[in-house]
């Protein structure tokens, strides 16, 4: 009965930790809910009445959403330098407030500065965060200078609950966090894993569903792999062990991809693009008739249920003689005499299976230290060997890049201006709607230009915003109906709300602005100033608030959502190109420096760019073909990323691997693919570049290995493989860009 309660709490979680995360945010709403309840509960008792605990909620809440640092030390110091920031903000709101045309201006003057202030990293833009928001509270409450005593303390309050909350009761070290990231890694895979199961033994009409869960898998495990990225430097004790871990999770990454792969290419009557994995909508590869033994399939499915448990069971601690006789098996599917007989596709996917053991076998020495040997197979003892010879050989490296843009240029200079400008016209529309509520569609131009950078994706983000708020009211309506003038009542609810717009807003802008509003109307109800007409000019300053926002990024130093597109566009080319070369350098006999910094940086420009074009391929967008077009050629960087992120992780494992051996004829024929990725990046920086992307012969075939290539021979023919995947899917990336092919030689 234990054991089994013991499993359902791990299966449970295993899935909060791969449904959040490094649980970022289940913190984020714990810690605001907490500061806030802290903040009430201190205030309570100070007899203060509902005005001051108002302000004492919202306080706490931008005392703790504001911070961003990752280490505990700097967040101290920005929470000690934004208490003095608020009450002067505060102050200022309060003097200011009577007086109609010079708040105005200072407030334009605010807005300007607290987004200028993004320039200076994560302290400016918290600072500038803090001095913003805290002035929209003196506006909110109606701040007065008889009431400022009162109202400097209960922000004080604020502060201090979420100082107390964020630094003992619900604590996020670099470290901590970087741990449940790890975990929340292996339940993804666990997942994917399942995911790739499934697609086993999918019937013909459920492949589709079944391969846009192995997509969804591949996609959640790369984004987790990429949070990893962001906290290595701060959540690990040295360079060297960053590296090592960002070596292992690239490995198992890639051997979890190239997997669902293998499956898909076993199912398929030819072998899987792997675009296919990729493009969202894409349909399945045609499944015919199996003709596999049963015997096969049966031992594909034990072993990939063997995997799963592999996964799982790495890091619990659990390393009895059932997992070890589990990771042997699995480990001797490298040794091409332990293979079961079966056809050559399906051989080929318990070679995947093999070698995603080994990868997680290297994940649990890198995040869990040396384990116990004593059951070793000769082949798991020979994987050992190879992942030990591969960690001694990481050296560490850095590099950094600095933004080289001055004056109106720097994106933060630009937005500040924009801003400014957007919000003159939210103050003068605003006053016409109403001259007491004006600063809703203030706050509705500023959010709109946070953490964007086109006017496609300032225009989304108001869709959503508007979209959110109108539901919003509907449920505002209905929660202040129901909770009329029970104060505990509606700051419970409150406190429900703020945890679920911390909870889902990663996820879903919209959800987040219709759990805002629903909170405002209870708000509202609080300071007696609740009506359905209020609510209803809430929806009209957001709209009002984000159209202004709109004009001002279309008509002051406009972005075009076109060329901030191609501008990341051509980063991700460049990204692409300078990695490609690196590793192909590398496998040529060449040396190349931190090839997986590079590969990662890589897929950075990717996420970026995928960012960028979601004005692009959102649903409500009327450009029908430029959505298609958006989605390919991103799904077409994605499967190009995939096969250089591959490359650069085998060349790396060059010095060490038995396997793999130099061969200086790569980096001719792998010249091709290079030369084209640079003109079609030429041709997105300059559509009238008249160079041609080349086609011709396959790389095996420039390398003299038509007939194949011998499996250890000078370079593998993994390498091969990814190579021509690569230059396929370059020159597929020339006809939706609109760069002419040139016809091959003869």
């Amino acid at each position: 009965m234990r054991a089994a309660g013991r499993s359902v709490r791990a299966r449970l979680r295993e899935r909060i930790a791969a449904s959040d995360p490094g649980l970022l945010r289940l913190t984020a709403g714990l810690r605001t809910v907490g500061a806030i309840a802290l903040t009430l509960a201190v205030l309570s008792l100070l007899a203060a009445d509902v005005h001051l605990l108002v302000a004492g909620a919202m306080a706490a809440m931008v005392a703790t959403f504001a911070i961003r640092e990752k280490q505990l030390g700097a967040q101290a110091v920005t929470l000690a330098l934004g208490l003095p920031v608020a009450l002067v903000s505060v102050t200022l709101g309060a003097v200011l407030n009577a007086r109609l045309y010079v708040g105005d201006v200072f407030f334009v003057v605010l807005i300007f500065c607290a987004v200028y202030g993004r320039r200076f990293g994560d302290r400016g833009t918290a600072l500038g965060l803090i001095g913003f928001q805290i002035y929209f509270l003196s506006l909110f409450v109606g701040a007065e200078v008889s009431s400022l005593p009162a109202l400097c303390g209960a922000i004080a309050v604020a502060f201090c609950s979420s100082a107390l909350l964020r630094f003992a009761v619900v604590p996020a070290t670099p470290t901590g966090v970087l741990l449940r990231l790890r975990l929340a890694f292996r339940a993804r895979l666990a997942q994917l894993v399942s995911a790739q199961l499934d697609l086993l033994d999918a019937a013909p009409d459920e492949m589709d569903k079944a391969l846009e869960a192995v997509r969804e898998g591949t996609a959640r495990l790369h984004e987790t792999a990429m949070m990893i990225q962001a906290q290595l430097e701060e959540g690990t004790p040295d360079e060297s062990a960053a590296r090592l871990v960002q070596r292992r999770i690239a490995d198992a990454e890639i051997a979890a991809e190239r997997l669902g792969l293998l499956l898909l290419t076993s199912r398929s009557a030819e072998r899987a693009d792997t675009l296919t994995l990729h493009l969202p909508g894409a349909p399945a590869p045609s499944v015919g008739q199996r003709a596999v033994p049963d015997e096969a399939i049966a031992t594909l499915r034990r072993d990939l249920q063997a995997l799963r448990t592999l996964v799982l069971r790495a890091g619990s601690g659990d390393s009895g003689t059932a997992l070890a006789h589990v990771r042997n098996r699995l480990l001797g599917y490298r040794d091409e005499e332990n293979l079961p007989p079966a056809p050559a596709a399906v051989q080929d996917v318990f070679r995947g299976i093999g070698e995603a053991a080994r990868s997680v076998l290297g994940l649990r020495i890198a995040l869990d230290g040396p384990q116990d040997e004593s059951d070793d197979t000769p082949a798991t003892a020979r994987s050992r060997e190879e992942l030990d010879a591969e960690d001694a050989a990481i050296d560490g490296g850095e590099e950094s890049a600095e933004d080289r843009e001055t004056g109106l240029r720097r994106p933060t200079t630009r937005a500040a201006v924009q801003v400014a400008v957007g919000s003159t016209l939210a103050i003068v529309g605003g006053e016409l709607l109403s001259t007491q509520r004006w600063y809703w569609a203030v706050l509705t131009c500023w959010i709109v230009f946070l953490n964007t950078a086109s006017t496609g994706e300032i225009l989304v983000k108001g869709y959503r915003r508007l979209l959110g708020t109108v539901f919003g009211v509907v449920a505002g309506i209905v929660l202040a109906g129901l909770v009329g003038q029970h104060t505990v009542t509606a700051f419970a609810l409150v406190l429900v709300l703020i945890f679920a717009m911390f909870y889902v807003a990663p996820l879903s802008y919209t959800l987040m602005s219709f759990f805002v509003t629903a909170m405002l109307g209870l708000l509202y109800t609080l300071l007696h100033t609740y009506s359905l007409d209020v609510l209803l000019l809430r929806v009209e300053e957001t709209a009002l608030g984000a159209a202004c926002g709109v004009i001002a990024a279309a008509l002051v130093l406009p972005v075009r959502t076109d060329r901030r597109t191609n501008e990341l566009l051509g980063t991700v080319l460049d990204r692409l190109a300078e990695v490609t070369e690196a590793a192909v350098g590398q496998l040529s006999g060449g040396s190349a420096d931190e090839l997986l910094d590079k590969a990662r940086d890589l897929d950075q420009a990717l996420a970026d760019l995928r960012a960028a074009t979601q004005p692009l391929t959102h649903p409500v967008t009327p450009l029908r073909a430029r959505r298609h077009t958006a989605r390919y050629v991103v799904a077409l960087l994605e499967t190009c990323a995939y096969h250089a992120r591959t490359l650069a992780a085998t060349a790396e494992l060059l010095p060490t691997h038995p396997s793999i051996a130099a061969d200086p004829r790569l980096r001719g024929a792998a010249g091709r693919t290079v030369r084209n990725i640079e003109t079609i990046a030429a041709r997105v920086a300059d559509e009238h570049a008249a160079a041609r992307v080349e086609t011709g012969p396959s790389i095996a075939s420039l390398l003299g290995s038509d007939a194949g290539t011998p499996r250890y021979g000078r370079i593998t023919d993994r390498v091969l493989r990814h190579l021509e995947r690569l230059d396929e899917a370059v020159v597929g990336l020339a006809r939706p860009l609109g760069v002419p092919v040139a016809e091959p030689r003869a």
